[in-house]
């Protein structure tokens, strides 16, 4: 085998668009919830590539999915259907709330489907005038610019307008802000059960199915973006299940293909007839390979054995960071579901999220951030206890440095 040259950190400045800036490290190895770099330091990884790695890197179910298919079929577009996308179909029909599936890459276009299928579901029974769509401040939903104009956060639609019209923002976990807004033009209200990159923002109970009760009232759909609380994210395999409330779309991608490009919008057959031949569609949408690690990965992930632990390993966690918290007096806050948790720093430290997470790498840890204000963490759903404990162990380690940095200035 020819030797591969070898890449550093700043060949990726010189070749790669600017919109990004990685980290120093760079991974080439992950099994299970540990990934090595160039130089074969150990990290572990309480991120899982932005809560992708549902069970962790390299799970041998996975493989076995993706070596097994690349030897059959590859791709065939959607000129021809095939079975890993039927059989994923089904699946997911079996476990959720939804009658059909349409199959995408990722969860900016699994959202863009739902908002076109939305709009074009009421111009069909309500007419053109019913095109209005009602989302939250904070929210994110993508970086297509039907999708970033949809979420509540100015700062990714900068420099790119004129957006689409028709949308509206308005405070999350605020009823009364909805019942303002809502009405006769509304065609669908567009939420996270729990808001991801806004912060960590779990919906109040009485919030979710305040909205579900509006959208009846006013015949809007309401959308669910799932694609970081889906597939078992929460300790429920969708996120709407906690909540007794069931959606009209459901959107879903990052955990659904486990580290593999996948994205799916689920809804119900009502709402799907809207889509007829020719409305919407993707070249790769429901590819083979795809649709076959999928499946891998639903067959794993929606068990009681993998949910219960979940929530098991969540409470740990909670504990933990909360224990960090009061020792080092760095977080005000500890938030969020499953193993989708939040730590919002103090006073002292606003808008230094991101020094926290230098530091954790630096300690051997990866953990995320979602926002100026809020560490995240969404490690792999089957984290071994040893792992979560020598994360938050090395976690701990950089906290205290960004701590006793902030005391000796």
């Amino acid at each position: 085998m020819t030797q591969m040259p070898t890449v550093t950190r700043q060949d990726f400045d010189s070749v790669m668009v600017p919109n990004y800036n990685p980290a120093a490290v760079i991974p080439v190895r992950g099994q299970g919830s540990r990934v090595w770099d160039q130089d074969n330091r150990e990290y572990v990884d309480l991120a899982g590539g932005i809560a992708v790695s549902v069970l962790g890197h390299c799970h041998p179910a996975m493989v076995q999915a993706l070596q097994a298919q690349s030897e059959r079929l590859w791709h065939l577009s959607n000129v021809m259907t095939n079975e890993p996308a039927i059989r994923l179909a089904q699946k997911l029909v079996a476990a959720t709330f939804a009658d059909r599936v349409y199959f995408c890459n990722s969860g900016a276009e699994a959202n863009e489907a739902a908002f076109k299928l939305a709009r074009r579901y009421a111009s069909d029974h309500f007419g053109p005038d019913k095109h209005e769509i009602i989302s939250f401040q904070q929210a994110f939903h993508g970086r297509t610019l039907f999708t970033v104009s949809v979420g509540g956060q100015p700062k990714y639609t900068e420099g790119f307008g004129p957006v689409p019209q028709g949308l509206h923002h308005i405070p999350y976990n605020d009823l009364d802000a909805l019942k303002a807004v809502i009405g006769e033009r509304t065609c669908a209200v567009v939420m996270e059960p729990m808001q991801g990159e806004g912060g960590i923002v779990p919906a109040n109970e009485a919030f979710i199915q305040g909205v579900r009760a509006l959208c009846d009232e006013h015949n809007a759909l309401l959308i669910f973006d799932e694609v970081q609380t889906g597939m078992g994210r929460t300790g429920h395999l969708y996120a709407y299940q906690a909540y007794d409330v069931v959606p009209d779309i459901l959107s879903s991608a990052k955990g659904l293909g486990g580290g593999f490009p996948v994205g799916a919008m689920l809804t119900s057959e009502k709402v799907a007839a809207s889509f007829v031949v020719g409305t919407h569609g993707s070249t790769y949408g429901g590819n083979p390979l795809a649709c076959s690690v999928a499946e891998a990965v639903l067959d794993q992930v929606n068990t009681p054995t993998l949910l219960d632990g979940v929530r098991e390993r969540s409470e740990w966690l909670r504990s933990r960071l909360e224990a960090i918290a009061a020792d080092t007096g760095a977080f005000k806050e500890i938030r969020g579901m499953g193993l989708l948790i939040g730590a919002e720093v103090a006073e002292p430290f606003a808008g230094q999220a991101r020094d926290f997470l230098n530091a954790a790498l630096e300690a051997g840890v990866m953990v995320l951030v979602a926002g100026p204000n809020v560490v995240r963490f969404a490690p792999a759903l089957n984290i071994p206890q040893a792992d979560l404990e020598l994360g938050l162990q090395r976690f701990a380690e950089g906290v205290k440095k960004v701590v006793g940095q902030a005391a000796a200035a």
